[in-house]
Order: C-alpha cells, then sequence, then structure tokens
C-alpha cells in the first residue's frame, strides 16, 4: 500500500475536485506554458495586419478563440486539477508543443495553410477533450460534471474534420457551430452543480492567470507601435514624438483596464466566473486589434485615416467590454458608490471613440493620437477625481 501511494505521488494523478489548495501561487510551469501562447497570438496578429480585410478580421477572432479556448482548459485544468507530479509537467509539454505546432502553420503557403491549421486543432481538440475525460477515469466523483465537456468537445472535434471535406462556403456555419460546442458546457455543469452543494468560484491563482495573459496581448500592442515606427525608412523627429504618443496611449489603456477589473475582487459564483472568463475574449481581441492599427498606422504603404477608423471602432469595443467586466467585480465597500459614475463616464468614452470611428474625421496622425490621448487621460483624471473626493470626504466624516 505504502509503495502504491508513492507511486501515485510520483505519477501525480489529478488532484480532486473537492481539494481546493488555498492561496495558491501561480508556478514557474505555468509561466512557462504560457509563453508558447504569446508566439501564437503573435502570430495571429502579425498575420492579420498583413492582411487587413473582413475576411482575415473573421479568421483571425476564430483563431483567438480558439487559442483562448485551448489556454482557458489548459489552465484551468492546471488550476484545479494540477500538482507536481510527472504527468502534470507532462501534459503541460504537450500542450506547449500542440499550440507551438499551430504557431509555424499560420504563415504558411495558402494551398496547405487551412489543412494544417485545421488538423493541429483537431489534435489540440482532441487533447483537451481527453483531459477532461481522464479526471473522471481518475476521480468518479467528477464524472457528473465532465461528461459536458467530453460530449460537446468530441462533437467540435468532429466538426473540425468535416470542414476539411466541404466548400469553405460551408464554414460560416460550421465555425460557429465548434465555438458553441467548445464553450457551452460550463454552462450545463453550471446547471448540474445547482442540483448539488457543489460551488466553484474563480480563484485567486486563475484570476492572476487571467491578468498575466491579458498583459501578453498589451506586449503585442507595444509590438505593433515598435513595427509600425519601425517601417518608417526615416526616422524624423515627428516619428519619435508619433512613438512617444503611441505608447502613452497604451499605457492609459493598460492603467484603465488593471485599475477596473484586475485589481478588483471577482464577484462569487461559477456563473459569474464563467462569464466573466469568456468577456476576455472580445475585450483581447479589440486589443489585438488595437495593436494592428498602430502597427498600420504609421506604414507609409497603409491610409492613416483607415487606420483610425479601425483604432476608433477598436477602442470603443474594447471600453465597452471593460464596462461589461466590471458587473462581474466586486468593489471595495469604501468605492462602492463609484461604480456607476465610473461606468457611465466609461461608456461616454467609448461613444466619443464609436462616433470618431463613424464619422470619420481625418486628422494627421500626430494630432490624432495627441486628441487620442487626451481623451484617454481625461478618463482616468475624472476616476481619480472621484477617488480623491472621496477620500477627502472620509477625513472629513471621520473629524
Amino acid at each position: 500500500m505504502a509503495s502504491d501511494r508513492s507511486s501515485r505521488q510520483w505519477w501525480g494523478a489529478p488532484k480532486k475536485f473537492d481539494e481546493v489548495e488555498e492561496d495558491r501561487r501561480v508556478s514557474w510551469l505555468e509561466l512557462f506554458y504560457d509563453l508558447v501562447y504569446v508566439i501564437a497570438i503573435a502570430r495571429v496578429t502579425h498575420h492579420l495586419a498583413a492582411h487587413i480585410s473582413v475576411d482575415a478580421f473573421l479568421e483571425y477572432a476564430f483563431l483567438f478563440v480558439m487559442i483562448f479556448w485551448g489556454w482557458l482548459n489548459g489552465s484551468l485544468y492546471h488550476d484545479i486539477h494540477g500538482n507536481e507530479g510527472l504527468r502534470t509537467r507532462l501534459l503541460t509539454l504537450w500542450q506547449m508543443m500542440i499550440i507551438a505546432a499551430f504557431a509555424i502553420t499560420i504563415d504558411q503557403p495558402e494551398e496547405v495553410r487551412y489543412t494544417n491549421m485545421t488538423i493541429v486543432l483537431m489534435i489540440m481538440q482532441l487533447f483537451i477533450t481527453y483531459i477532461w475525460w481522464a479526471v473522471g477515469f481518475y476521480d468518479k466523483s467528477h464524472r457528473y460534471y465532465n461528461r459536458p465537456y467530453t460530449i460537446f468537445y468530441l462533437i467540435s472535434f468532429v466538426l473540425m474534420g468535416v470542414t476539411l471535406f466541404v466548400e469553405p462556403t460551408w464554414f460560416k456555419w460550421i465555425l460557429p457551430l465548434i465555438v458553441i460546442c467548445n464553450y457551452v458546457p460550463p454552462f450545463i455543469s453550471y446547471v448540474l452543480m445547482n442540483r448539488t452543494t457543489t460551488t466553484l468560484d474563480l480563484s485567486e491563482s486563475m484570476a492572476e492567470r487571467l491578468g498575466l495573459f491579458t498583459i501578453i496581448v498589451f506586449g503585442e500592442l507595444v509590438l505593433g507601435v515598435v513595427n509600425g515606427i519601425s517601417a518608417i525608412e526615416e526616422l524624423h523627429f515627428s516619428a519619435w514624438i508619433n512613438f512617444a504618443l503611441a505608447i502613452a496611449i497604451v499605457f492609459l489603456l493598460w492603467w484603465l483596464f488593471f485599475t477596473l477589473t484586475s485589481n478588483q475582487e471577482v464577484r462569487s459564483g461559477f456563473l459569474n466566473a464563467t462569464i466573466l472568463e469568456l468577456l476576455y475574449i472580445p475585450s483581447l481581441i479589440t486589443l489585438g486589434l488595437i495593436g494592428v492599427s498602430f502597427s498600420s498606422l504609421f506604414d507609409p504603404h497603409h491610409d492613416p485615416h483607415e487606420m483610425e477608423t479601425l483604432f476608433g471602432y477598436a477602442v470603443a469595443g474594447f471600453l465597452g467590454c471593460l464596462g461589461l467586466m466590471m458587473a462581474f467585480v466586486k468593489f471595495p465597500e469604501r468605492l462602492r458608490s463609484l461604480k456607476t459614475p465610473i461606468w457611465v463616464s466609461l461608456m461616454v468614452t467609448a461613444l466619443l471613440f464609436l462616433f470618431s470611428a463613424i464619422i470619420h474625421f481625418e486628422f494627421e496622425t500626430i494630432y490624432y493620437l495627441i486628441v487620442v490621448l487626451a481623451v484617454l487621460g481625461a478618463e482616468i483624471g475624472f476616476l481619480n477625481s472621484l477617488y480623491y473626493r472621496l477620500v477627502a470626504r472620509d477625513r472629513e466624516t471621520a473629524s
């Protein structure tokens, strides 16, 4: 019995569903795992930047959704069932190999690109299906919850295979079904959990992982600025001004996001956690579009006014998603009175960017960036003024 127990520890069977580890820190293995997703996101973003069109965006959105799905499932599995055993490390290695292989296929010649990408995605689909099925194999009490994952993920696997044999005109029907099959299981599990006493909140470590993943995408914005400025043949003083303004805009977007969401506690409950995780998808896709617009805004081969329009839509979408995410976080008790005015102010700013994109204001790039920086700076200034007024009021009340 002792040797059997030691071998299980060495191999590392999945941690049981109800074995919650308090104050768990993100491991070095998880950070290493995230690194390969930096490459995959960079590749799909750069491909969009080189082929800007509606079809290219739709492909980008689908691939981003699939990349995020793979990352989220791998991260949740490690958070809930991972341990220091060999099995967890091997599973992480295999998924890293799959996503790295996917990154290779993104810029292949068109005649083989789609087939190779689909085959690699099918391998990832089957792998994710296996890790959730295997949890029920090791922990019979968990089969009740992981069955929807196994069934719907297998359906998605079959649908991917179907796309290899049908005309591209069918994709507009099949690809949304693939996304639905991959994202609906948590909601079915939520219904099953409501029939029992089982509860599951978003852990602090998983909230940290989501923040780290967002940082990865923010890195793409910085890289977009660098690539855009690098495309200029002669770097005059105005180019460096544009560079400074663009980096400052990225910093303000980061400031807003992490102040209003990642620095706040997530509302309890499995449904709240799941919806918040899903809201990261449009938020990060719009961030990627901002990075794409930066990479093309300074490129003399692109129309800067078209890129300003794309930028306006992307920032409006990002701020709108940020407002939705605020509904699923809890502000500290003393700051809750600020939540409504902050949300209203955020939506007004989002509408300003949406209006600017629709009207097509044709500013020179440097003036456009100054206006964007001023609007975002005013938004942050308003947030800070609300906070300091509340602090001053508290001091007056205390005195």
